[in-house]
């Protein structure tokens, strides 16, 4: 399985593997290429979700250079790509700690 690092370099390098949901939600919430890629650069894991359907997965919070918070939702399956389950703002009502705990 991957590392974080591996994911973080991935997620930077563009080596994503997107699947239909997260394709249709970066459409939705307007999320940039390079607003993934900067969310991904110092991204830490929020949930572990080593259980998850197909592959074991994370739950990541990143900021981009705006400070726009992101979660990203990704799958720790071996290969050269990173698949993204799905991406979203995180919504105040229901994170605290900027972000990194449900309430």
């Amino acid at each position: 399985m991957k590392t974080t690092d591996e994911i973080r370099e991935n997620l930077r390098e563009g080596k994503v593997e997107l699947t239909m949901h997260s394709l249709k939600r970066i459409v939705q919430r307007n999320i940039s290429e390079r607003e993934i890629r900067e969310a991904a650069d110092l991204a830490v894991i929020i949930e572990d979700y080593p259980d998850d359907k197909y592959y074991p997965s994370y739950l990541l919070l990143g900021f981009t250079q705006r400070d726009r918070p992101l979660h990203l939702h990704v799958s720790r399956m071996p290969g050269d790509y990173t698949r993204l389950i799905t991406i979203y703002e995180p919504n105040s009502q229901e994170w605290v700690d900027n972000y990194s705990k449900r309430k």
